[in-house]
């Protein structure tokens, strides 16, 4: 059981930091919950290892995490794409960073 990661947690970092340079907070928003939901899935992988611990139920919160995290990966998939994004630096494109500047 575990999730596929198409943005490294560096990459999550550097989408974050881009939004909150140039004040587009919605692809920062998704990029930090997929973060918070990776914290969840180790933190349920913590818990399976303990015995004592009932396993159904960190079972089902990790195969939610992953569900949600695939989504949530289309989803910053299709952000990006559509902001155009570079993504090889992941870079907010100029135009959208001009257009953000002026609106400080």
């Amino acid at each position: 059981m575990n999730y596929e990661e198409r943005f490294s947690d560096a990459e999550l970092v550097q989408i974050i930091e881009e939004g909150l340079i140039y004040m587009c907070a919605c692809p920062a928003q998704v990029a930090d919950a997929l973060r918070k939901l990776r914290e969840l899935y180790r933190y349920q992988v913590n818990c399976l290892e303990d015995a004592a611990n009932a396993a159904l139920v960190h079972q089902t919160i990790a195969h939610g995490v992953i569900a949600s995290h695939a989504q949530l990966q289309d989803c910053l998939d299709r952000v990006l794409e559509l902001e155009q994004w570079d993504r090889a630096t992941l870079r907010m494109p100029d135009g959208l960073r001009r257009r953000q500047m002026q609106e400080l």
